[in-house]
């Protein structure tokens, strides 16, 4: 359950920041938070997430409220390289960056299964240790001289 976005005109550093907003969550909620985030980027990320619910539901059968966000990843697109120019004939270099996205979306159910296994394979390392005994120590006779 993928959707991607290549060559959106914003910087993928700016993009990032909204990004980390939402990455791990449930998608209503991430939904929900881009809503009320006062970045350029964050309708664009709501869209795309949008779109891999709608994908998951679509071609998957998943039911919305059970996704979540497992990865958001930004990349740098290409760069469109523009010039200022200045005095004495030379120019000020421009960069206009640009941004791929990509958004997977993951079960809840899967993430928690994993998360417990993880919790009942640590628990069963630690019956399987033998329990450490303490060597007495003897004590030091005091020298005569």
């Amino acid at each position: 359950m993928k959707a991607y976005l290549r060559q959106t005109r914003i910087s993928p550093k700016k993009v990032n920041v909204v990004a980390a907003l939402v990455r791990g969550k449930k998608v209503n909620e991430a939904l929900t938070i881009l809503k009320f985030t006062p970045k350029r980027s964050a309708p664009i990320i709501a869209k795309l997430i949008a779109s891999a619910a709608a994908n998951a539901e679509n071609n998957f059968k998943q039911d919305r409220e059970n996704l979540m966000i497992s990865k958001l990843s930004v990349d740098a697109g290409m760069t469109l390289k523009r010039g200022l120019p200045v005095s004495k004939g030379r120019w000020h270099p421009i960069l206009k960056r640009s941004s791929r996205l990509l958004v997977e979306l993951s079960p809840v159910v899967a993430a928690a299964e994993s998360k417990n296994e993880k919790v009942k394979a640590k628990k069963s390392d630690e019956k399987t240790e033998k329990p450490k005994v303490k060597k007495p120590v003897k004590k030091a006779e005091p020298v005569n001289s």
